[in-house]
């Protein structure tokens, strides 16, 4: 009988193998002459067989380990996390082709590769692994064609939008670059996150990331928290310190709401860019330093120079590499993937697998998000709160999603004929209380009881001021 080798073993370095181990070899080679690598998992997401093929990528020592490991961290949780939308398509027997995913690698560079997934088909003659359940198919993507392919996922986030893909784009290129970004987009696009993507993938990723907000200190506050301050530099400094500027020493500061620096700043702040030199606060030493500047603003900074309220040499200085983050409202195709990775995020942290009906994702997609990715997570985080089962209905999300319009003021009555409720502010308080007690806060129950659906009743708890 044939012995099987260890779990962790590489398949290309076992002296001995199962039929099995055989027939994922005669796989693996026929993938392997096209430059396709083939991986299979078992029911629970977990790599059962791997291609040799990962071992340019991983390295042999860690491509030796990747077996039993999950999917999810070999590819992401964005696309393969319990909401992840392969995971879902695999769970339903469906395959997709040609995603983008940004492989990660320790120390090393992300690289871009083309995902396709599949459910495996049963094996008529029994000489594949049945544990083999789904099988999934990577290849170096082809970045001159990456606005054109299906949903890209990487560095945490998720988007189908051409407008997104441009991003991951610029992020990759950053890797090996330790240019001055500027970042810029509306309140809620998710600056601050894109900073600190670039910084984790970047030759600065073991350096400190500092952020400091321009908009929410005062100019004197924001000069001593740039740049430190000496004892006595003013009133209530009992003692030297040091800036972010020298905190962020081999490491990125993140100067967010740049363009709400005052002019006075902004001099020396071109100084710093300019020569990687500055004084403290009531000191005369100059101080030299290497921190990388990423910078960011949901201001005109174009039109903020024309009004002579920024500076044109700090702009340019600023503005070496540039990055726009596009509103929500107008890449409408990422809101669904990204609500649903969100909701993944939200229900991880409570231990709860929540999905998004068909009613609520048309809600989502319908509404225009004038906080953008800020407002998406605030809404779903307020849904999972409410929600009392897994799935997420539309009268789970807060009201300026789903609004009390006429048509939904008019409901079907037990009978099936339509009946006009009256407004919230009739409801008697007490009475609804009652009710709600009779039937232990179940709201589903309640509403039953009342004649009314869920949204109603919800929409007479909020107003009647009942959690």
């Amino acid at each position: 009988m044939t012995s099987r080798r260890p779990e962790t073993a590489p398949l290309a370095c076992a002296p001995s193998l199962t039929n099995q181990e055989l027939a994922f070899s005669a796989v693996n080679a026929a993938f392997g002459s096209l430059g396709r690598i083939c991986m299979a998992l078992d029911a629970d997401f977990r790599i059962r067989y791997a291609s040799d093929l990962l071992v340019p990528l991983l390295g042999a020592e860690a491509a030796s380990q990747v077996r039993g490991l999950s999917i999810e961290s070999l590819l992401g949780s964005e696309l393969f996390g319990l909401e992840g939308p392969l995971r879902q398509a695999l769970l339903a027997g469906e395959k997709r082709e040609g995603w983008r995913a940004m492989f990660s690698v320790k120390d090393g560079p992300a690289r871009l590769m083309s995902v396709s997934v599949a459910p495996l088909v049963p094996d008529r003659l029994g000489v594949c692994d049945p544990s083999a359940t789904y099988l999934v198919v990577l290849r170096p993507a082809d970045e001159s064609t990456m606005e054109a392919s299906g949903p890209i996922a990487g560095f945490g986030l998720i988007a189908r939008s051409p407008a997104m893909a441009r991003v991951f784009r610029m992020i990759d290129v950053l890797q090996h670059s330790e240019s001055t970004v500027l970042v810029t987009g509306e309140s809620g696009t998710g600056k601050e996150v894109i900073a600190r993507i670039i910084h984790a993938h970047s030759p600065r990723k073991a350096g400190p990331f500092l952020a400091v907000n321009a908009a929410a200190l005062p100019g004197e506050l924001l000069e001593s928290e740039l740049f430190g301050h000496v004892r006595g530099a003013f009133t209530g400094a009992v003692r030297d310190r040091a800036g972010r500027f020298e905190a962020a020493e081999d490491g990125t500061l993140f100067l967010d709401e740049v363009g709400d620096v005052p002019l006075h700043l902004q001099v020396k702040l071109l100084r710093v860019l300019q020569e990687h030199t500055f004084e403290r606060v009531g000191d005369s030493q100059t101080r030299r330093t290497n921190a990388r500047i990423i910078a960011a603003t949901n201001r005109n900074l174009r039109r903020l120079v024309a009004d002579g309220r920024f500076r044109e040499d700090l702009y340019y200085r600023l503005r070496v590499f540039p990055i726009e983050l596009p509103p929500l409202r107008s890449r409408r195709e990422d809101i669904e993937p990204m609500a649903r990775l969100l909701l993944s995020r939200v229900g991880s942290r409570t231990g709860r697998a929540l999905r998004l009906s068909p009613e609520a994702v048309r809600l989502l997609l319908s509404y225009e998000w004038p906080g953008n990715v800020r407002e998406l997570e605030n809404a779903l985080e307020f849904a999972a709160t409410v929600c009392q089962g897994q799935t997420l209905q539309p009268e789970d999300l807060p009201p300026e999603i789903a609004p009390a319009t006429s048509a939904a003021m008019a409901e079907e009555a037990p009978d099936g004929r339509a009946r006009t409720l009256p407004p919230p502010a009739a409801v008697d308080d007490v009475e609804l209380r009652a009710a709600l007690e009779q039937n232990r806060w179940n709201r589903l129950a309640t509403a039953r009881a009342l004649g009314v659906s869920r949204s109603t009743l919800w929409r007479r708890m909020r107003s009647a001021g009942i959690g």
